[in-house]
């Protein structure tokens, strides 16, 4: 018989906020997407699951370790009747022998986690315990066949204010990409901005003035001790191998950023959460750009996978025009939901199509719109994994 699960999630919650890449925002979007599919969320009062993302010793992780396992056992002794654990746990956080405890109890465990292909070659043998993994990224399933570990591809998990579900009628003429730069989005987006594109550009380092934010953001970074560097070239190794290891030590292979194109007359700062999906939604067109440099920055061709912009955008109303990557065919209708474009003279040919059509673009909005909040909610993945694990929901 159908029923709420009862779910206890793990997914970087923080005492404080830590200077770390962008985190906090999970939680939101866990809570709220599984809270509005029906389940019942727990959380461990008072644990720091982000903690461990900074660059600690060997010593204060494997404290951190065994203080929030205890209390999270704890907790799940003193609350009867949990369903599910599920975590987005990188490695170091793991105790295997916790989550083992966790399925002697009655509860499956699911771990989500994203930058699979990013992130490793080999996956590490602390993800072992779970009884499955959430993956949002399909060249990484070889990689869980490989260990014999069961997966379940499903997009990454994103939740938008009923609010903010609309697809806007717009007469602005603007391409917007909201994002850091990097040697790779600068090379694109150097190409569209000499075509003539109408691209506001919202993030760090696309100005060539100096940005005092990034400037204390980069300051504000712990600075780790000798031991943690090493444990960090360690745990590096473990996943990646002697090559990309080699690579990232001696700096080989390694991109040089763009310093030839001032993005300075595109650039903005970047918005805060409301700016952020109002530009979004407002924009003529918003781009959305997969690709990434391959581990440690060695050579051979970037990275291309589906990033969470590829489920937020839609779901915020955009008119949405991102890069290829193997997963979008099965989320989307390629040219009646979203466009795609494969490399910078696809993205300048599509967007001035786009542009050049405004009906097709409100088309695109309704379509995408309709689209993520029909199949590719928390909701509708939380009902997938119950249906995979045997659980009632």
């Amino acid at each position: 018989m159908s029923r709420p699960l009862r779910i206890l999630l793990s997914c970087q919650q923080s005492l404080q906020n830590y200077a770390l890449p962008a985190y906090r925002f999970w939680r939101t979007y866990f809570i709220a997407g599984l809270r509005e599919a029906g389940h019942e969320v727990f959380e461990v009062p008072d644990t720091d699951w982000a903690r461990a993302l900074l660059p600690l010793s060997a010593t204060e992780l494997n404290q951190w370790r065994n203080e929030q396992w205890s209390r999270t056992l704890a907790f799940v002794r003193a609350t009867p009747g949990l369903d599910l654990f599920l975590g987005y746990l990188y490695s170091r956080q793991i105790e295997p022998s916790a989550l083992k405890e966790l399925r002697t109890l009655g509860i499956r465990t699911v771990n989500f986690f994203c930058d699979n292909v990013r992130e490793f070659r080999r996956l590490p043998v602390q993800f072992a315990p779970f009884d499955l993994h959430w993956v949002p990224e399909y060249d990484a399933l070889p990689l869980y066949a490989a260990r014999n570990w069961p997966a379940l591809f499903a997009p990454m998990p994103c939740w938008v204010a009923p609010a903010r579900r609309v697809a806007q009628e717009t007469t602005s003429e603007c391409i917007v990409f909201i994002g850091r730069r990097d040697p790779l989005r600068s090379a694109l987006l150097a190409h569209a901005a000499r075509a003539n594109l109408p691209l506001k550009l919202y993030g760090a380092g696309w100005s060539n003035a100096a940005e005092p934010a990034a400037i204390a953001s980069a300051a504000a970074q712990p600075n780790p001790s000798v031991r943690a560097r090493l444990s960090d070239w360690k745990d590096f190794y473990r996943r990646q191998g002697p090559g990309p290891t080699w690579r990232r030590f001696s700096g080989s292979g390694t991109p040089t950023p763009d310093a030839t194109f001032d993005f300075s007359s595109w650039s903005h700062a970047a918005p805060d959460d409301d700016g952020y999906a109002q530009i979004t939604a407002s924009s003529a067109i918003t781009l959305g750009v997969n690709r990434c440099p391959p581990p440690a920055g060695g050579g051979g061709r970037p990275l291309v996978y589906s990033r969470l912009r590829d489920i937020e955008a839609p779901m915020l109303g955009a008119c949405y025009l991102t890069e290829w990557a193997p997963e979008l065919a099965s989320l989307y209708e390629v040219g009646s939901e979203i466009e795609i474009y494969r490399d910078e003279h696809e993205l300048v040919a599509q967007a001035r199509a786009l542009l050049a059509d405004p009906a097709r673009r409100h088309r695109l909005r309704l379509a995408a719109l309709r689209r993520a909040h029909a199949d590719h909610t928390i909701g509708a993945t939380l009902t997938k994994i119950a249906t995979r694990l045997g659980l009632p929901s």
